[in-house]
């Protein structure tokens, strides 16, 4: 595969991934009610309004978060705006800790009940680990190190849109019950993604191109 119909598609899935949570909460479902309906026996009260404001914060970081790595896995930009890159990395970086409060938050009202809930904490701990893994690689000029380690942190930005697609398999498709269907989708998330950055990872290094040299001012990177 070339790497830059690689990149064209994680470009077209990261848009397709914002505009599905947009259109979904403020034109689809702008209550979210359909969402909320299967939110049954939680053991915390929830408040609704407040629920739906940190949503919206929420929605807002991840879709940062997306755009940001849309435009810093691109080694052009890296090749010739070095500023901006690191920048929109800062960016990255914050929106990835606005995504993991916010969900924190969200995390006890989760479909599914605890079991899920401890999933969603756990798998957000393992994404600030793997923020700073990455972030370590960096300051210590280990830079394909660090773009490999960033792969692995993008593919946590898809989380959201992976779990209502293989929720729609299940649910829509195979007919299981609703909160089965999820429960199985964030657990097939949890196993997919990561594998999913695995093989993005091993196309790179196939092709020969996965040297990285900032000092130079070259970049061989996954992009073009």
């Amino acid at each position: 595969m070339k790497l830059g119909r690689l990149y064209g598609g994680i470009v077209a899935v990261a848009i397709a991934s914002i505009l599905w949570a947009l259109l979904n909460r403020y034109v689809w479902d702008p209550g979210a009610a359909g969402f909320l309906s299967h939110k049954l026996g939680l053991k915390h009260t929830l408040e609704v309004p407040v629920w739906l404001t940190v949503l919206d914060v929420h929605i807002a970081f991840a879709s940062i978060a997306l755009l940001a790595g849309i435009i810093n896995i691109s080694s052009w930009i890296l090749r010739h705006y070095r500023n901006a890159h690191r920048i929109v990395g800062y960016a990255y970086l914050i929106s990835v800790v606005g995504v993991v409060l916010t969900s924190g938050y969200m995390a006890p009202y989760a479909t599914g009940g605890r079991t899920i809930s401890m999933m969603f904490n756990l798998w957000n701990l393992a994404w600030l680990a793997v923020t700073l893994t990455a972030y370590v690689y960096v300051k210590r000029k280990k830079f394909d190190m660090h773009r490999n380690w960033m792969i692995r942190n993008y593919a946590f930005c898809f989380t959201n849109l992976s779990i209502h697609l293989l929720l729609t398999l299940l649910s829509g498709v195979l007919g299981l019950e609703y909160v089965v269907a999820y429960t199985g989708s964030v657990i097939g998330t949890v196993i997919l993604l990561p594998l999913s950055a695995e093989a993005v990872i091993r196309t790179i290094r196939k092709t020969g191109m996965g040297s990285t040299n900032h000092a130079c001012g070259h970049s061989n990177d996954a992009v073009p």
